[in-house]
């Protein structure tokens, strides 16, 4: 059983009860979405996934529970994460952070998957400001650079959190078509979305989370045609 398999997942912050039960898969080569409003625990659910808040159930990751597990060793296991507060260093080079983001030691044979010439070329911009520090980028520019900083750790699933959260729309459809660019690598997508258009123009399978729980499930046709769901769990 390869890919992201979830099974009565539950998680906590303290005391509080965040994640009631909550199901889901992503199978290799993958785009999935995770959609929900604010407070859902979409995020709660992939920070879990990651290591970074203790829950209980069962993440497996190509048959393999690894549930309890840090945060590094997951990593190295081939899960890649991009937060929602784009987690750059804002004093070294563009170039410099996406070193930082290259996996050392090699956990795979042979050549990696991305390359520096590989991230210049989807982002050209970061190419023409390789040599300035992270800081001064824009928030686009930001978030282009965190996507490819944990590119460069040759992911096999990467999740998401928001990526378009604050961008102008032209770089919206930049991050789509990035996005797309990795399912066409053999990079499973786990996407944390707010933004209904650009999950259901690139996603195989919708979740939609509501007060910690799966509330739905389906294709992105499913989703459009379930008027309930949108006007219940989606729409502000």
């Amino acid at each position: 059983m390869s890919g992201l398999h979830l099974d009565n997942l539950h998680a906590f912050y303290g005391k509080s009860h965040v994640l009631h039960g909550v199901t889901l898969d992503v199978k290799p080569g993958e785009i999935v979405s995770l959609l929900g409003r604010n407070g859902s625990g979409r995020s709660t659910t992939v920070k879990t996934i990651m290591g970074l808040v203790d829950g209980q159930g069962s993440i497996k990751w190509n048959a393999d529970e690894i549930l309890g597990r840090k945060a590094y060793e997951i990593a190295h296991l081939g899960i890649g994460y991009v937060p929602e507060n784009r987690d750059i260093f804002p004093e070294l080079t563009v170039h410099q952070n996406l070193m930082l983001g290259e996996k050392g030691g090699g956990r795979k044979k042979g050549k990696p998957r991305w390359s520096f010439d590989d991230m210049y070329g989807m982002f050209p911009r970061l190419k023409e400001r390789q040599h300035t520090e992270a800081g001064v980028l824009s928030g686009g520019e930001q978030q282009m650079l965190t996507l490819c900083r944990t590119l460069m750790g040759d992911p096999d699933l990467i999740m998401i959190d928001e990526p378009t959260e604050g961008l102008a729309p032209k770089i919206v459809e930049l991050v789509a078509q990035y996005l797309k660019e990795l399912k066409r690598r053999g990079v499973s997508v786990l996407l944390v979305e707010q933004k209904l258009t650009i999950a259901l123009e690139i996603s195989e399978r919708c979740y939609v989370m509501g007060h910690g729980r799966i509330v739905f499930e389906g294709t992105p046709a499913d989703l459009r045609a379930n008027a309930y769901i949108r006007k219940e769990w989606l729409e502000v």
